[in-house]
């Protein structure tokens, strides 16, 4: 018997509360933030293996550019860590890396690290990794605005869809965010015009695939119309 009757086909995960979780443990928020890595590396592996096909994490806004520089190079370091050994056990398993933002600010070695990791992906992969890194929804609309009009060109909705950092990837079924905030925060703002919103107040590192299962659950419950009359 299968465990779930429906499943998204892309979920987006806001994974908010890494630096609380640390805090009433009295540890630094580079903690939570390692804490957080973990949980996200266990619920790709748990996705992937449901047969979701995409799953969007939210690892660094354009906001969060502006912490303070030691949380910073905690985070750069976690990205040299992942990308330097578990995102080849991701190809090991036909999955796929993608990255959506604009990298450029960030250390040298930390975009390359970054490239290499999507440009390695296997060609086939039945699921794909996307990771939101220095990602605004906002800059992401005026980049792809002004792509076009660089190009002279009137768009359609699909034109638009196929110039944002996403061209390509279905929008998120599904969005998920932890750690007790009910707001998107800048996130795939133009993607989620149609998405399931789930909202919890787990912290991101205990949310685990129990918890990601409870939204699962809570999707399957959820009438899509789309804007349109159920027949």
């Amino acid at each position: 018997m299968k465990a779930f009757d429906k499943l998204p086909v892309h979920v987006g995960l806001i994974m908010d509360g890494n630096g609380r979780w640390a805090q009433k443990k009295h540890m630094p928020r580079s903690f939570g933030h390692n804490a957080g890595m973990n949980t996200m590396i266990k619920l790709a592996a748990h996705a992937s293996g449901l047969g979701i096909k995409y799953l969007t994490v939210y690892t660094l806004s354009t906001e969060n550019l502006s912490r303070p520089q030691d949380e910073l190079d905690g985070l750069f370091a976690l990205f040299r860590g992942y990308f330097k050994t578990n995102v080849k056990k991701l190809y090991k398993k036909g999955a796929a890396v993608k990255i959506i933002g604009d990298i450029s600010p960030l250390p040298d070695d930390v975009q390359t690290l970054l490239k290499e990791g999507e440009s390695g992906s296997p060609a086939d992969a039945e699921f794909t990794l996307v990771f939101a890194i220095n990602y605004g929804a906002r800059s992401e609309i005026v980049r792809a605005v002004n792509l076009a009009v660089e190009r002279g060109e009137k768009v359609t909705e699909s034109d638009f869809a196929a110039t944002l950092y996403t061209g390509g990837i279905p929008d998120p079924d599904l969005i998920i965010r932890t750690g007790g905030e009910v707001r998107l925060s800048n996130f795939l703002t133009y993607q989620a015009a149609y998405s399931e919103l789930y909202f919890t107040d787990v912290l991101f590192p205990d949310f685990g695939t129990r918890e990601f299962d409870k939204a699962l659950k809570e999707y399957e419950r959820r009438d899509r119309r789309f804007g349109k009359i159920k027949k």
